[in-house]
């Protein structure tokens, strides 16, 4: 009976297995497409498929990385025959505001919600349940309703436009979620920690960053890959609150911008969006244990 159970046991694992590989393999296809069509030239695009690379049709050139980049320069003529010379889409000063919108928008909001998960759950002070109840509840509010008003507050306080504002904006918005994952995990550190580390002498600052931060890196590494997916392929809270100027413009409003002004040059459009998806794909491929556990924090104990 028990071979018979083992037997069946490893039937349904090895079809599970294999279901999973098809569904890798059809998820990976456009990426593969995006990336192969990116590196062809602009006739090759528009005239055959990507796939038919794999025959041996076709060359390989990174010139389309270099125009989006703005490493080139493309000519044009007005109506009256005077010359005009125009850069290329300029992605790579996007690509360092993304970076500057994205990492304090990701490290603050860690922070703040560590340090409130902390208190959550393990220090005793009036309204603590009603004041959780509040943040989660807050996981329910769409943070489009909250636009307007907050920009007509930074508009009166001189934050439009500015990477402070969208940094606060990101805060909040991540916040209520970082709290509750975070909780989920400090709540189950065992009791015995904290009783001694006060036997010892340890104030509330010295736990939170000796014992509390060292032992929730899972999920605070889990915390950090949604962050940065979010606030990386946002457009919406930049477009508001930043704008659409090219000196502040993050990589999602660049890309946007090219699909209105080159809706037909497919070299360009996948070249951009591949630039543009690299980044998350890196960081989930290389922190994806942790996502795991951060889904899973806190729904065991002990």
């Amino acid at each position: 009976m028990i071979s018979l159970a083992r037997k069946r046991q490893n039937k349904w694992t090895m079809v599970i297995n294999i279901i999973l590989i098809v569904l890798v393999i059809i998820w990976s296809i456009p990426i593969i497409g995006l990336l192969i069509s990116s590196l062809r030239p602009q006739d090759d695009v528009l005239n055959t498929g990507w796939w038919t690379i794999f025959k041996g049709d076709g060359e390989f050139t990174l010139n389309n990385y270099r125009r989006v980049l703005g490493g080139s320069q493309e000519t044009f003529t007005d109506a009256e025959g005077n010359v005009l010379r125009a850069s290329g889409d300029n992605l790579s000063q996007a690509f360092i505001n993304s970076f500057t919108v994205t990492i304090p928008s990701v490290i603050i909001p860690i922070l703040i919600a560590a340090a409130a998960a902390f208190g959550f759950a393990w220090m005793i002070f009036p309204g603590r349940k009603l004041f959780f109840t509040i943040v989660v509840a807050l996981l329910v509010v769409p943070l489009q309703i909250s636009l307007i008003p907050i920009l007509r507050d930074y508009m009166k306080i001189g934050l439009t436009g500015s990477y402070l504002g969208i940094w606060l904006a990101h805060t909040g918005f991540g916040l209520p979620l970082g709290i509750y994952l975070l909780y989920n995990y400090v709540s189950t550190i065992p009791r015995d920690v904290f009783e001694s580390a006060f036997l010892d002498g340890a104030r509330p600052m010295v736990i939170f960053v000796r014992l509390v931060l060292p032992l929730s890196v899972p999920a605070i590494a889990s915390l950090g890959i949604f962050q940065f997916l979010w606030v990386w392929n946002d457009l919406l809270v930049a477009l508001v609150f930043l704008g659409g100027t090219s000196d502040v413009a993050v990589l999602t409003q660049r890309l946007a911008n090219m699909v209105g002004s080159r809706g037909q040059d497919w070299h360009l459009l996948t070249a951009g969006a591949f630039i543009v998806m690299i980044v998350p794909i890196l960081v989930f491929f290389f922190l994806q244990r942790y996502f795991v556990q951060g889904l899973m924090a806190g729904s065991v104990k002990g």
